[in-house]
């Protein structure tokens, strides 16, 4: 019920306000004739409501043209006592505020009697919000993942199957059998039968290697059956009902064709039984319609010619050595022909296998197979029929991290263990995320294993995974992958600590593995220490061959290496597509390396759009700052702690104004970190003459944040640019103002004043910093 202290704000209350209490009261029975009140009466009602009858008001409210965002956001405010990150871009507070209830619910943080609001017997929290949570985030000891499967919230996990896109996974903790049971029906129906479109995994300083093995495969879509799948002691229903279907038209086929379903070629086996029977046998065996065949083709030998000659795959796992999966020309070999698995074989399998398994449901009997089964087999015979290729981007590795493993040399591996080839292919997720979680070669060769048949996959990202040599054994699988038709990996992020090689090899072993990406980011903070003596270059690789590739954005952030020009001139001369660039942390060997620069991006990027230096020192380099501004095809230039103004005159600083003023293509300049407003501010004040009277600027965008501008800079800056517009009439292009981190907490009266007069003008971004406390911090880590 509602307390009184909820009608306290009115007093003395009025007979509306009464009767309003009464009716919130009173919903059960009243909501369909609240929901045909007039507008009038009806926004005075709906703050009296709970927030299960507020979500159901939403429609009759939008009919009485009403809005309900503004309650939604007080009841953010009121009960998640916060303020949301990009609280400025939240479109729909009613999705915000029961996405964040239900996960706050779900992991005990709310308690729902806390406010009359959230509690109504009629309702059960989880059910009632789940339709709008489309980002779960479940972490510590997969409580939540327990609460889901359990059997009183099957409905709340019919919602997520059909509303959920984003599964997190943050900070977890080892877990017995019964909780991975427990996450297994839960990816099983979130991902197989799902919605699920991306998994993200952060934090986790120690994996449990079955954990994370369990859930990277299930997110690439192997499992086995789904009848193996028991959920309160029945199998998925859903994998039942496909299997049946899927049994039926084979079986419907094979009688048109005259086949016997059931002839196994030189298993030698002859089964009979009721066709019951027959369709139980096929549904333990034939995966349901839901993706392409576990299994890439079978590389057999025959006379014809390989559409893609360098690899061979079996239950998705690379079969040819690191230096020649690298390594993409085409090698005399023996010619052969792709031929798609047969039905026989697959069941076969499965019957050789089928006595190893006591306990179908252990999870250690997949796990540890799917990155051990049968790659060193394939890859030894690989070897000895084509030999090795040293030449190539992973030539600096003695064996590739991919091979030499005992174990897998052994046909399915240990005894009591699930064979991949056994598992089904379910719907898999497009864009997987690792972030700070170390993997080790037995996971990279896992990883390198699903990745090498992940055709759903769009956008990956491995960051700070101490991947180190092992990222030859990621390239094996994305190799793999790119030659697959339905390849769809088109965003792949890699940044670490150490690099185990330099950035631009990298680069160009990514890029010919991988032609089809449009966005390529690689990121390192420092150098390997043991190639403390290792040449900065491999030359043999810089001139090797890039395929034409389909890149558009690449980002390379340099562990303090030199940025040499030759090195980066194979990728873009294969990169026409390239429309924004971003170099970050290199160092210019010599003074004439920049110039190189622009004059290859000028020849062999006519597209370039974009192009952003991050701390390289550009305090010698103002001809060739002067002519990037000049560019009239950059839309968009960047220069962030370039210390451009370092040994610069007034001279300088008027010819990048006067420059810019010229330059009618340019829309946005980023400047954060050069110091303009040291000293007086002048550099910072004489940046607003860039929409001076005279000026044909089409600058939208300024970015003026790490500045050190104090507040009565700020003013002068923004008294000129007023100016400036009245001279012209009050119309000026320029609608954005970045201005993170400055001086601006030394003076807030006058920073206020500032910035209401320059939101008049345009949107302005900034954030209230803390310099003394940066100081200080600063000071200490000196």
């Amino acid at each position: 019920a509602v307390p009184e202290a909820a009608m306290a704000a009115e007093r003395p209350r009025s007979l509306f306000a009464l009767s309003a209490a009464a009716v919130s009261r009173s919903m059960a029975a009243l909501e369909q004739d609240v929901w045909a009140l007039p507008g009038h009466l009806l926004r005075g009602l709906l703050p009296l409501l709970t927030v299960f009858h507020l979500e159901r008001a939403e429609d009759a409210a939008r009919r009485a043209g009403l809005s309900t965002q503004p309650i939604w956001r007080k009841l953010w405010d009121d009960v998640m006592k916060t303020r949301p990150p990009n609280s400025e871009s939240i479109t729909c507070w009613r999705k915000k505020f029961l996405e964040t209830f239900f996960s706050n619910v779900l992991h005990g943080v709310l308690d729902v009697s806390s406010d009359w609001r959230l509690n109504d017997s009629q309702f059960s929290p989880l059910l009632h919000s789940s339709p709008h949570v489309s980002q779960l985030t479940l972490c510590n000891m997969l409580q939540g993942a327990v609460e889901l499967t359990a059997k009183h919230n099957h409905k709340v996990l019919e919602n997520l199957a059909g509303s959920l896109r984003i599964l997190k996974f943050q900070h977890l903790l080892s877990c017995d059998q019964s909780i991975r049971h427990s996450l297994v029906l839960l990816l099983h129906r979130l991902i197989h039968h799902g919605s699920v479109s991306q998994v993200s995994m952060y934090s986790w300083p120690v994996p449990d290697t079955i954990l994370l093995v369990l859930i990277l495969s299930m997110s690439a879509g192997f499992w086995r059956s789904g009848n193996a799948l028991t959920y309160h002691s029945s199998p998925c229903g859903l994998c039942r009902e496909e299997d049946q279907a899927q049994s039926q038209e084979t079986a419907q086929e094979g009688a048109e064709r005259g086949y016997n379903t059931e002839r196994e070629g030189s298993s030698g086996e002859n089964q009979k039984g009721s066709p019951e029977e027959a369709d139980a046998r096929m549904n333990s065996v034939l995966p349901g319609p839901r993706s392409p065949p576990l299994q890439n083709p079978v590389c057999e030998e025959t006379s014809s010619e390989v559409p893609c000659d360098h690899i061979s795959i079996q239950g998705g796992s690379p079969s040819r050595s690191s230096s020649e999966q690298l390594s993409c020309h085409p090698i005399p070999r023996k010619t052969r022909r792709w031929l798609k698995p047969a039905v026989g074989r697959k069941r076969r399998c499965l019957r050789r296998s089928r006595g190893h398994y006591a306990d179908p449901e252990d999870l250690y009997d997949f796990v540890f197979t799917v990155a051990r089964e049968d790659n060193s087999g394939s890859l030894d015979k690989t070897r000895t029929a084509e030999g090795e290729n040293t030449e190539n981007c992973t030539s600096s590795s003695p064996r590739s991290p991919c091979t030499g493993h005992g174990s897998c040399k052994k046909r399915g591996g240990p005894a009591g263990i699930f064979s991949l080839k056994a598992a089904h292919r379910f719907r898999s997720v497009s864009t997987l995320e690792l972030f700070s979680i170390p993997l080790t070669g037995e996971t990279c060769r896992t990883l390198s294993n699903l990745l090498s048949s992940w055709v759903s996959l769009e956008n990956l990202v491995l960051s700070y995974n101490g991947l180190d040599a092992n990222i030859s054994c990621i390239l094996l699988g994305l190799r793999a992958l790119s030659c697959h038709p339905e390849c769809s990996l088109r965003v792949l992020r890699v940044s670490d600590i150490f690099s185990h090689m330099p950035c631009m090899e990298l680069v160009r072993c990514v890029l010919s593995a991988l032609p089809q990406l449009h966005t390529l980011s690689v990121s390192f903070d420092l150098k390997n220490q043991l190639e403390g003596n290792r040449p900065e270059g491999n030359p043999s690789c810089s001139e090797a061959e890039i395929p034409e590739s389909c890149l558009e954005v690449l980002e390379i952030r340099f562990p303090r290496e030199p940025l040499h020009t030759a090195f980066l001139l194979p990728v873009l001369k294969a990169s026409k597509s390239l429309q924004q660039l971003s170099l970050d942390s290199a160092t210019l060997p010599c003074p004439q390396e920049l110039g190189l620069l622009l004059e290859v991006l000028k020849e062999h990027t006519p597209n370039l759009k974009k192009l952003s230096f991050h701390d390289v020192n550009l305090a010698e380099h103002q001809k060739e700052v002067l002519l990037l501004l000049q560019d009239p095809g950059l839309q968009e230039i960047t220069f962030s702690f370039c210390r451009l103004f370092e040994s610069s005159t007034a001279e300088f600083l008027s010819e990048i104004i006067n420059t810019v003023k010229r330059n009618s293509s340019l829309k946005s300049l980023k400047l954060p970190g050069n110091r303009l407003g040291a000293y007086w501010n002048h550099r910072l004040v004489a940046l607003a003459d860039i929409f001076s009277e005279d000026s044909s600027s089409s600058l939208c965008q300024l970015d003026v944040s790490s500045n050190c501008i104090k507040p009565d800079g700020l003013l002068e800056f923004t008294k000129k640019l007023e100016d400036h517009i009245q001279q012209r009439g009050g119309q000026i292009p320029f609608t954005h103002l970045r201005l993170f981190q400055n001086w601006l907490d030394q003076d807030a009266e006058t920073a206020q004043e500032a910035l209401q007069r320059l939101k008049a003008v345009c949107s302005v971004v900034n954030d209230s910093w803390d310099s003394s406390q940066a100081f200080a911090d600063y000071i200490s880590v000196m």
